[in-house]
């Protein structure tokens, strides 16, 4: 008995226990999703990259028992753009707290076009932590995160990717410089304002020629152009910036977003603006030379202290050695090198020169003789924009004049010619009400109100991110029901990205929106003191002292010209936190 035993003991121990060995059976890895993900790095269309990805990943686990039956697809996202961010990737990853999700598995079609840098560092304990394994094809089968090898591999794929990226966005700057350098290549874009762009024949690669692509050049726009060159006299002249600009306006002139609605359908096409003279003045492809890389794209981190959550992508100006120009005319000129570069002397001039150097320029700046006490505190109640201060028979007004507002505006149709405020109407009785408020005798009455005008909490800053937050994601589903309608995809790359940073950023907001800070009654107390002798600084015969009282308060001026009402609001400090009061 002994040796039967000792032969095959578990055998033996199974028929005293009425046992049945059972051979483990495979079923294979079940049933999975599939993520894949198309930007406009890829140069090919969303289809045929969702078909070949997917294909990847079918030929990958149905030999291993696999089956695919949700089906997750990024189109126009950068690579480096967090899972968080993507839409089809934070909705994959929200299925992951779903009990009643139908897959245990995630499959991607290609490991480097999923994850960048250490995203994959990121995401993996997630998918871990809800028991679902990642299988990777440069793995050659399941993610094991008990593997150091395997996540090491992974740490190389994220660095392969970034590079690969780096190398191609260095190779594409490289090409466009060296195109515009030595042949004045239009690089695309929206063309200048006096310049339209037409067919410059058959492309110069012979590959792409025979695909029917063609050559864009830049053509003179003749009535645009008289305009530009109408700005440029008028600088040379002595005009600024924003006169020119009101000049224009006055003659009826459709200013670049009117004149062509479909290429600027970010601009509202509310007249000439200050801004938009500047632009034409400081763009040197005017002269006739191509011009590349003035404004680049930098990636601004979306929050330091999150360092996971990614970077935005932000233009700005770029560094004098990035910018490339032309060895030759590339297309017809308005303005001679020579008129262009004195505008730009007369711009530095007039930089160096301060204030003083503007109303000289400006030529329509008189210098200041008169102190204006409320200066910069005076708004129109009709169009929200400050009053400016003006001398009119000996008597200082503040002013809202109809003619300086872009024409157009709605804000017109119930705006006077001129709303004028008299100075010395309003400053007695402000002056008084001041005095009457900080006087010793009504300090516990005036601390009591203040404390009581605090708002209760964060509701108002809260109300204002979730109303952008619920704004980006309205625009986010326009823009994907228009490319379920048929829109090509690459022409809502950037306002999809811009949608998506806005959300994720105003959903960051409200996890971290703080409380208001609430103050009693001894901060405003204190604050009450710091001010000193309120009456007596307001009798002084010291405008500046009367100025710096006003600031002090924190007064806001405006001025209803139906009522001819003034309501003027206080709005004190304690250690950066606002108390508001007013009339």
């Amino acid at each position: 008995m002994t040796a039967e035993i000792s032969n095959d003991p578990w055998s033996t121990l199974d028929d005293i226990l009425g046992l049945q060995a059972a051979d483990p059976v495979d079923e294979g890895i079940g049933e999975l999703a599939v993520y894949g993900r198309c930007s406009t790095e890829d140069n090919q269309d969303p289809e045929t990259s969702r078909g070949w990805q997917f294909g990847n990943a079918r030929k990958f686990v149905e030999p291993l028992g696999g089956r695919i039956v949700a089906e997750y697809f990024d189109i126009g996202q950068s690579r480096s753009v967090p899972w968080e961010r993507r839409t089809e990737a934070s909705r994959l990853l929200a299925e992951l707290k779903n009990p009643r999700r139908t897959w245990n598995a995630l499959v991607v079609g290609e490991g480097t076009r999923c994850w960048f840098g250490n995203q994959f560092s990121l995401i993996a304990p997630r998918f871990a932590a809800y028991g679902v394994e990642l299988w990777v094809p440069e793995l050659g089968g399941r993610f094991d995160p008990r593997n150091p090898s395997h996540k090491m591999l992974m740490s190389v794929l994220g660095g392969m990717s970034e590079s690969e990226r780096q190398h191609v966005q260095a190779r594409v700057r490289a090409a466009m410089d060296a195109q515009v350098l030595n042949e004045g290549r239009h690089q695309g874009g929206r063309a200048p304002y006096g310049y339209v762009v037409v067919d410059g024949g058959p492309h110069p690669n012979p590959r792409k020629a025979a695909e029917g692509f063609r050559l864009r050049v830049l053509a003179i726009d003749e009535p645009a152009a008289e305009v530009v060159r109408r700005i440029f006299a008028e600088y040379l002249d002595g005009k600024g910036d924003r006169a020119i600009a009101n000049g224009l306006n006055l003659d009826g002139i459709p200013c670049p977003s009117a004149r062509r609605p479909e290429q600027n359908r970010h601009r509202l096409a509310d007249g000439w603006q200050g801004s938009t003279t500047r632009s034409i003045l400081e763009n040197p492809r005017y002269t006739g030379y191509a011009i590349f890389g003035r404004w680049a794209k930098h990636e601004t981190l979306l929050n330091p202290d999150d360092v996971g959550a990614g970077h935005v992508v932000r233009f700005r100006r770029a560094a004098p050695d990035r910018i490339v120009r032309s060895r030759q005319p590339a297309h017809p000129k308005i303005v001679s090198v020579e008129d262009f570069t004195q505008a730009q002397l007369m711009r530095r001039s007039r930089a160096a020169g301060g204030l003083r150097g503007i109303a000289k320029l400006e030529r329509e700046r008189p210098a200041a003789k008169h102190t204006y006490l409320l200066k910069g505190l005076v708004r129109c109640d009709i169009c929200a924009r400050r009053m400016q201060g003006a001398v009119i028979r000996k008597g200082i007004y503040y002013r809202c004049i109809a003619r300086t507002m872009a024409p157009g505006s709605p804000v017109l149709a119930d705006h006077p010619k001129t709303v004028n405020l008299r100075e010395d109407v309003v400053i007695p009785p402000l002056n008084a009400w001041l005095c009457q408020v900080f006087d010793l005798d009504n300090r516990d009455e005036t601390v009591a109100a203040m404390v009581g005008a605090q708002p209760g909490g964060s509701g108002t800053g809260r109300e204002t991110v979730e109303k952008r937050l619920k704004a980006a994601e309205a625009r986010l589903r326009r823009h994907q029901a228009a490319i379920e309608a048929g829109v090509d995809p690459a022409a809502l790359v950037d306002a999809m990205n811009l949608a998506q940073a806005e959300r994720q950023a105003a959903r960051e907001e409200l996890e971290n929106l703080p409380e208001s800070a609430m103050i009693d009654a001894a901060e405003v107390y204190a604050m009450l003191d710091s001010l000193g002798d309120v009456e007596r600084a307001l009798n002084s015969r010291n405008p500046d002292r009367i100025t710096q009282v006003y600031r002090d308060l924190g007064l806001q001026v405006l001025y209803d010209n139906k009522k001819e009402a003034v309501v003027v609001t206080a709005s004190p400090r304690v250690d950066n936190v606002c108390v508001r009061g007013g009339t």
